[in-house]
């Protein structure tokens, strides 16, 4: 059986990945794929508990503050799990997997956010994934204020909706989030084969026909 292919959908909260991961996941179906939908953290059983303590803005009231450091490792567990649990069965099985985040946004958040930097990010990917990589990023990098606009106004409605609130990040500085912006355009330059970038602030519908388009070719020259 051929080998599945493994994309992840990266950005800041708001840039609209998860809307995409979405639409390109029913797409997949439609055209026969068997397509696994998962995000980081959470996922498995472990992953969902890494993440209430991760994303929560309650966690620090009952925990302390966590440290950069703990906030990498936690991630790390999260995805090594992830691995072994949902990824590697699911390439074996030639699955299409759509991950909603992974290293990158660690090299993003931790590296650069929380000024831990790429290479101890790196160095953590290759002992806790076996340096597992993606086969295509999708990067959708809007601009930074459109970003934390919609995703300061979703959190307050998932509050009211559901009584759960994923707000811990959302409180950090303006500064934070430049630095986690620059380091997305670092990591794209530096990867631009595997990183397809989408930079602009166009409609939810175009931007689903250009990942369709890139994803299409993709898949395409992988069987070939």
């Amino acid at each position: 059986m051929p080998r599945g292919y493994f994309i992840t959908f990266e950005g800041l909260d708001g840039s609209g990945k998860t809307t995409q991961l979405r639409r390109l996941a029913a797409s997949l179906e439609a055209e026969g794929h068997q397509v696994v939908t998962l995000r980081q953290p959470g996922g498995t059983a472990l992953g969902d508990r890494i993440r209430s303590i991760l994303l929560d803005s309650k966690s620090e009231a009952s925990l302390g503050p966590i440290a950069p450091a703990a906030e990498m490792a936690l991630m790390f567990a999260d995805r090594a799990q992830s691995i072994a649990e949902i990824i590697l069965p699911a390439l074996d099985q030639g699955k299409v997997i759509l991950c909603d985040r992974y290293t990158d946004s660690s090299e993003a958040y931790q590296g650069g956010g929380r000024q831990l930097g790429s290479e101890r990010i790196l160095e953590m990917h290759r002992a806790a994934c076996d340096n597992l990589q993606p086969d295509l990023t999708i990067l959708l990098l809007p601009s930074l204020e459109a970003c934390l606009k919609r995703a300061r106004r979703r959190n307050q409605r998932h509050v009211a909706q559901q009584g759960t609130d994923e707000n811990r990040f959302e409180r950090e500085s303006n500064d934070f989030y430049r630095r986690i912006y620059d380091k997305y355009e670092e990591i794209a330059a530096r990867e631009p084969n595997r990183v397809a970038i989408l930079r602009d602030d166009a409609s939810i519908d175009d931007v689903q026909q250009r990942i369709k388009e890139i994803v299409a070719g993709r898949l395409a020259a992988s069987v070939t």
